[in-house]
């Protein structure tokens, strides 16, 4: 098989394999080849594109656990972003490899660029500084001086949440990802945290508990979803966002702080569109269920739910009074959603994809607990505990 030259590998998507019984690499690739054939067309044919060189050699380990094998999955792609990350979608649809039930999760796509331009950013810095004979400064590139300016930003918890260096602040701004925790210290904002994603990490939920915390979310829906999920999960006191249509992180310094200005009380925040978006469901043909209380107490019950069910693999379905009404394995949330009525909340030893989300809408469930959210939604709840 072709393999993709180093010079020319854009990304490396990498996959974590859980599967229920014994495998073998061979197993694995063909799985990944003879499954997901046909889904996205001919152009993005995955043996197709490894015989053209746009896929390089595929890297699997494998490990045994008991009856289980887990493993891990690399491969290395010279495509666009765009269709990278088709690929690995289309990975996560495979539910079989060899004779077992296995899942693939995508854990991220990694730009490999990325590193090479640090390292150019890295070295251009030793030597401007070896640089003889040059006395005015004003030549030094706009972009060395704009990395010499970010190098503060580091990383915390064990999440790596990129920051600005001042986590010491009464005051802590929480924006969505590394990208936006560099425009706002460029502006020269350091109490800063990103969350990496749409998830709200631990690590910003124990500092919401002794700091005053701001939201800065970008300027469209996903903005407004994602500050619907903080507000569930953590104590925010304030939301700011960018201008419609734009994200923090192209926001020029005299913009951040104009719309860090004009922040609002997240309560005020919501109450703009609440009776259209917050609490209303997309299917207005759905049952009504009794509705459902967070309260303190509620919140244990289910983070002890979902303690007890880490490691299984499943799900729990709940009514409203979180009386347990059945137990489902992952992979068959979405399905047994579709057969079942009044479940109310839906807690979940994994992730909730976007099909699960989905279906838990259009059945007219309230509230989904899981490690983590791969969507968001507008009118259920999502809760990582």
């Amino acid at each position: 098989m072709a393999k993709v030259s180093p010079v020319s590998i854009k990304y490396m998507i990498n996959a974590n394999l859980n599967a229920e019984g014994a495998l073998e690499k061979p197993d694995v690739i063909g799985a990944l080849f003879g499954q997901t054939e046909g889904l996205l067309g001919a152009d993005l044919e995955m043996r197709e594109l490894q015989k053209e060189g746009k896929i390089g050699r595929i890297e699997v380990d494998l490990q045994r656990q008991d009856k289980r094998t887990i493993g891990i999955i690399k491969i290395p792609t010279a495509l666009d972003q765009s269709e990278t990350a088709l690929i690995a979608a289309a990975l996560e649809t495979i539910e079989r490899v060899g004779p077992c039930d296995a899942q693939i999760e995508i854990e991220k796509i990694e730009d490999v660029r990325g590193n090479k331009r640090d390292y150019i950013l890295e070295r251009a810095k030793k030597l401007m500084t070896g640089i003889e004979g040059s006395t005015d400064s004003r030549d030094i590139s706009n972009q060395i001086k704009d990395s010499t300016k970010i190098a503060g930003v580091k990383e915390y918890g064990e999440n790596k949440l990129a920051y600005g260096g001042d986590l010491d602040s009464k005051e802590l701004i929480v924006v969505e990802g590394r990208a936006d925790v560099v425009n706002l210290v460029r502006a020269g904002i350091n109490n800063v945290i990103g969350m990496n994603g749409t998830k709200l990490p631990d690590e910003i939920k124990e500092l919401g508990k002794t700091r005053e915390i701001t939201l800065f979310v970008d300027g469209d829906r996903g903005g407004k979803l994602i500050a619907q999920n903080v507000m569930e999960n953590a104590n925010v006191k304030y939301i700011a966002t960018a201008p419609d249509g734009k994200e923090v992180e192209e926001l020029t310094s005299k913009e951040i702080l104009m719309n860090l200005r004009k922040k609002v009380p997240a309560k005020d925040f919501f109450s703009n569109f609440s009776d259209n978006n917050y609490s209303k469901s997309n299917n207005s043909q759905k049952k009504e269920t009794e509705k459902l209380e967070l309260t303190s107490e509620n919140k244990e019950t289910l983070k002890k739910i979902l303690k007890e069910l880490s490691g299984t693999g499943k799900a729990v379905f709940l009514d409203s009074n979180l009386n347990e009404v059945k137990h489902v394995s992952q992979k068959s949330v979405s399905s047994s959603l579709n057969r079942l009525k009044g479940i109310s909340v839906v807690v979940i030893d994994g992730s909730a994809t976007s099909a699960i989300v989905k279906s838990a809408e259009e059945e007219g469930v309230q509230v989904i607990v899981a490690k983590n959210f791969q969507t968001t939604s507008e009118s259920v709840k999502m809760l990582s505990l």
